[in-house]
C-alpha cells in the first residue's frame, strides 16, 4: 500500500491543479470583456456586418488551410495583404462604426455615474403648437394621399442635407407642410428639414438605408427617412403616397401605420420639455419636494 502511494504521488504529480488566487479585479476584468463582448455580438447582429462577418469566417477557415498545407505563395500573398484588409475593413463598416461611437455619446455615460444636476432649465426643442401642427399636417396629407417626408432635427446638425434642399426658414403651419408637399409644386419633391418651430428647407435629399430587413413593398421615401435616422438622432414622419398611412423613422427603425395620438407622443418624445425647478439642487434627487 505505502508503495503505491509512493507511486501515484510521483507519476501523478503532474495532475495537480496550481494554486490561483483570483482577485476583485480579476473578476472586474471578467465582466468588463464579457460586456464587451456581448455588446461587440450585438451590434453585429443588428447590423450588416452580421453578412460580412459570415464572409469573414468563411476567408478565415481559407487562409487557416492555406497555413495548415503550408502553400508558400498563397501564405506570401495573404501576409501582404492584412495591412489591405485592415483599411477595407474600416471603410466598410464606416457607416456601423460612426452610429456605435454616436450611439455611446447618446449615452451619456459621465451624467449617469455622476448625476449632478445645475439646475438650469432645458429649453424645449419645440412648442406643443408645432406639435399639432405636424400631427395635423400629417393626418390631412394621409387622408388625401399625399406624400410626405418631414425630417425634425435633435442634437446632430442636418447643415449638410439642408444645402442639397431650397432654404425657407419659415415658421411651421400645417397650411404650410400641406402646401409644400402638394402634388406639381415645386417643393413636393424631397424632405422638409424642421429645427425648433420652424422649416428651415424644402427638397432635401436624404440617405437612404441599406437595411435589408425593410419589406420590399416600401419605397424610396421610406427609405430615405430610415436612412437619415440611422446616420443621425433625428425623427422622421413619413406619410405614404399609396396608402395613406403615416410611419415614424427613429434611430434606425420604422414604425408604420400609427394613429395620429401616436404620432403626437412621438413628437412629444422628442420635445424634451422640463418642468421648472423651483431651487438650485447640486445633487440629483437632494429636494424630495421637487416640481
Amino acid at each position: 500500500m505505502n508503495s503505491l502511494k509512493v507511486w501515484l504521488a510521483n507519476d501523478m504529480s503532474w495532475f495537480t491543479m496550481p494554486t490561483v488566487s483570483i482577485t476583485i479585479t480579476d473578476v472586474l476584468e471578467i465582466f468588463i470583456l464579457a460586456f464587451l463582448v456581448y455588446s461587440l455580438l450585438l451590434w453585429i447582429k443588428s447590423t450588416r456586418a452580421w453578412t460580412l462577418l459570415k464572409g469573414l469566417m468563411v476567408l478565415v477557415v481559407c487562409v487557416s488551410l492555406v497555413y495548415i498545407l503550408h502553400m508558400d505563395t498563397l501564405i506570401f500573398i495573404v501576409n501582404r495583404g492584412i495591412d489591405i484588409a485592415i483599411t477595407a475593413a474600416i471603410v466598410i463598416f464606416q457607416p456601423e462604426l460612426r452610429r456605435a461611437l454616436e450611439q455611446i455619446g447618446e449615452k451619456q455615460i459621465v451624467s449617469s455615474l455622476i448625476p449632478i444636476d445645475t439646475g438650469r432649465d432645458v429649453t424645449e426643442r419645440f412648442s406643443d403648437k408645432t406639435v399639432n401642427e405636424i400631427a395635423k399636417a400629417a393626418s390631412e396629407m394621409g387622408k388625401a394621399k399625399t406624400g410626405a417626408l418631414i425630417v425634425i432635427e435633435q442634437n446632430v446638425r442636418l447643415d449638410e442635407y439642408e444645402r442639397t434642399g431650397i432654404t425657407l426658414d419659415s415658421v411651421l403651419t400645417s397650411q404650410l407642410l400641406i402646401n409644400i408637399f402638394e402634388h406639381n409644386t415645386p417643393l413636393h419633391d424631397g424632405a422638409v428639414i424642421v429645427r425648433g418651430n420652424r422649416i428651415t428647407s424644402a427638397t432635401c435629399y436624404l440617405p437612404l438605408s441599406d437595411n435589408m430587413m425593410l419589406s420590399k413593398e416600401l419605397g424610396t421615401r421610406h427609405r430615405a427617412g430610415v436612412g437619415i435616422s440611422e446616420v443621425t438622432d433625428s425623427l422622421t414622419v413619413i406619410v405614404s403616397e399609396e396608402t395613406g398611412g403615416i410611419s415614424v423613422a427613429y434611430k434606425g427603425e420604422l414604425k408604420r401605420n400609427i394613429t395620429v395620438d401616436e404620432l403626437k407622443e412621438q413628437l412629444v418624445m422628442l420635445q424634451n420639455k422640463t418642468v421648472p425647478q423651483k431651487k438650485f439642487r447640486i445633487w440629483k434627487g437632494w429636494n424630495k419636494n421637487e416640481a
